[in-house]
């Protein structure tokens, strides 16, 4: 089955044909748009609650941390990630064709959507610190990952109901 969608560039109808369109282009331009959004999806005031709550070592602590965590995004930012987790998940399910795991696909995604805000970067001014620096960086890449590692393995992602019929059942564009 062919998808189109039209487009319409300086005035003109152009129709691009999904099918013929490079994979890694459009996964390329989805990462682009995440990356440039003014703040992360995950907020800039909830990431070090996010990068706390996967550290915990209890896992019924963890996982009410995370999904209470998720729950307090605000709407517009909680209905795009579930949308793009549950794309993930389908992009996961031709593992055998794609080579594109979960754990490949949180890799990918994870430092994209989840990272400190810039007024929180510090640049480093001598050369010891920039070795503790790339630690430190190294650190928040597998925070990052882990975190959407965490939300692409569980089954389901409970929602208060009336949240719930919001998000799947709105009409509104």
């Amino acid at each position: 089955m062919i998808y189109t969608k039209p487009i319409n560039i300086y005035n003109k109808d152009v129709s691009v044909m999904m099918s013929e369109m490079d994979v890694n282009a459009i996964a390329g331009t989805l990462k682009l748009y995440f990356r440039e959004l003014p703040e992360p999806l995950f907020t800039d005031e909830l990431y070090p609650n996010f990068a706390q709550g996967i550290a915990l070592s209890d896992p019924v602590a963890k996982e009410s941390c995370m999904l209470n965590l998720l729950l307090s995004l605000p709407e517009p930012n909680l209905i795009t990630f579930l949308f793009l987790l549950d794309h993930l998940k389908r992009v996961a399910e031709k593992e055998q064709i794609n080579k594109m795991s979960l754990h490949n696909l949180a890799t990918v995604f994870g430092p994209t959507l989840l990272r400190p805000s810039e007024k929180d970067s510090k640049i480093p001014t001598n050369p010891t610190q920039a070795i503790t620096m790339a630690d430190s960086w190294s650190l928040e890449v597998m925070s990052q990952v882990q975190v959407l590692l965490y939300f692409l393995q569980l089954e389901t992602i409970p929602t208060p109901d009336s949240k719930r019929q919001s998000i799947l059942f709105s009409t509104e564009v």
